[in-house]
């Protein structure tokens, strides 16, 4: 299959701004998400400031960002700001608070009041109807199912995903995500299943020039990689002298 053939949307993760502005050039990429994890690893310091200035560079594009409160008052609170911010952006509501009470409640109120959802870290497929239920109202909403953590766990995540698939399918404007790919293959797991979005950083993203690629023209760079990089190492091995081959 051709990436272009693909009816599930690449959605791209991260919070380098310098990645950012790399990938919202390419016209696979259908969206953008982040959470609080990443941009700590990115050295965010300051939230709004690196909100706002994602939002400029992908254009009318959606974009998710998260709140970072476990107090349900104060979700709500950064949920509308973090809204009021532009017209595409979605809120990422983690799918319980860190002792592990639903935020269905939130969810509800917060669709009710018009903001964009997108529930975040599920790994279940119970969760997955509840987080429907809640979200029915909201303008449009995504559920982002974390695939690649499930998958952690020694399960095969495609029949859970196709599953919450048909979950998703009588609620109008609400999307199914396939969250924490580990490799690129993953995005056709993500096809196959029926996901509406797949979102992956860009390490994985940088591989979807490999797509179809032939085998045997890709063993050949492997071999011709392993060889240059030595050879740059200048790596050396002492080597017992051998006897010239006879010739007959």
């Amino acid at each position: 299959m051709k990436l272009a053939d693909l009816k599930v949307k690449l959605f791209a993760d991260g919070a380098d701004l310098a990645g950012i502005r790399e990938v919202a050039s390419n016209p696979l990429i259908k969206g953008f998400t982040t959470n609080p994890t990443l941009m700590r690893k990115a050295g965010v310091e300051d939230y709004e400031r690196f909100a706002k200035a994602a939002i400029e560079l992908i254009g009318d594009r959606p974009i998710s960002f998260e709140v970072f409160a476990d107090d349900w008052d104060e979700m709500r609170a950064q949920a509308l700001e973090i809204s009021s911010w532009a017209s595409n952006i979605y809120v990422k509501i983690p799918v319980t608070d860190t002792s592990g009470r639903s935020a269905a409640p939130l969810l509800r109120d917060l669709a009710s009041r018009g903001v964009k959802l997108n529930v975040t870290a599920l790994l279940a497929l119970e969760q997955v109807g509840e987080v429907a239920n809640a979200i029915a109202e909201a303008p449009s909403g995504i559920v982002s199912v974390f695939a690649g953590r499930y998958a952690d766990t020694g399960r095969d995540p495609v029949p859970m995903m196709t599953k919450a698939v048909e979950v998703l399918r009588p609620y109008r404007g609400l999307e199914l995500l396939w969250a924490s790919p580990r490799e690129l293959l993953n995005i056709f797991h993500a096809e196959a299943a029926g996901c509406h979005i797949i979102t992956a950083t860009n390490d994985v993203l940088a591989k979807l020039p490999l797509v179809g690629k032939d085998p045997l023209e890709y063993s050949l760079d492997t071999v011709r990689m392993f060889f240059d990089d030595a050879r740059k190492a200048a790596y050396r091995i002492r080597t017992a002298e051998r006897p010239p081959t006879r010739r007959d």
